[in-house]
């Protein structure tokens, strides 16, 4: 009887280690997202695209943002880099601008940078490795000078390893959004020890991809506020 409190505490701690909260991530090619249903279905966060590069601004984003809002969601804004356009400064500041700010309300996520394969062109969009690191250390200090924050950073490892050269510069500022369809996340970028999220396929029930928090509700809130 003397072991049973060590057993009630051991369990706790293993609860908590696999403790994670689903969700879910959407673009303008979502644009009728059920978000009553969504939450109802038990999803708790969820991230929306609001611009690329220094041009485009989805011209769904706001009508997703407030769908989200009002249904209860601790949601946040992403950004999709286009790192031959433009600088990663101009572009921080675009996306700050137009959807990726944050407040500390308890319900914001810090901004999203999605940087990975190009769609249209050379993969790492015909920047040298180093060139690439410099691109997003202007894009990361950029956002943090302007909204206390520093911007979660979504990518693959292989698209990491490939354009960055697997650098470490980023773990312990960036908290790490990985992406990889598969029944276990595997091996993350250099220097990060576990991801914040995890995008684990592109079959979210309606439409856009589903993710998971890599913690308990407390810790997502914690995101949110900055703590």
């Amino acid at each position: 009887m003397k072991l049973l409190p060590s057993l009630i505490g051991l369990a706790s701690l293993a609860s908590l280690a696999v403790a994670r909260i689903p969700g879910f991530d959407i673009s303008g090619w979502q644009p009728t997202t059920d978000f009553a249903r969504a939450y109802a279905n038990g999803d708790r966060f969820v991230y929306i695209k609001a611009t690329e590069g220094t041009t485009f601004k989805s011209s769904a984003f706001s009508r997703q943002y407030t769908g989200a809002t009002q249904n209860g969601f601790i949601r946040g804004a992403y950004h999709f880099a286009q790192p031959a356009a433009s600088s990663g400064a101009a572009q921080a500041r675009y996306f700050a601008s137009n959807g990726g700010g944050w407040s500390k309300d308890g319900i914001t996520l810090p901004g999203a940078l999605d940087i990975e394969y190009n769609p249209n062109g050379a993969t790492c969009y015909g920047l040298s490795q180093s060139a690439m690191v410099n691109w997003i250390e202007d894009f990361v200090t950029t956002y943090h000078g302007i909204t206390s924050r520093w911007p979660v950073i979504y990518t693959t490892t292989d698209w990491w390893t490939q354009c960055t050269g697997n650098s470490n510069r980023f773990a312990n500022r960036c908290p790490l959004w990985i992406a990889r369809y598969a029944s276990s996340v595997g091996t993350l970028p250099n220097g990060w020890g576990f991801y914040t999220f995890w995008q684990y396929n592109d079959k979210y029930p309606q439409g856009g991809d589903s993710n998971w928090f890599n913690g308990d509700a407390s810790r997502l809130r914690a995101l949110a506020n900055g703590d």
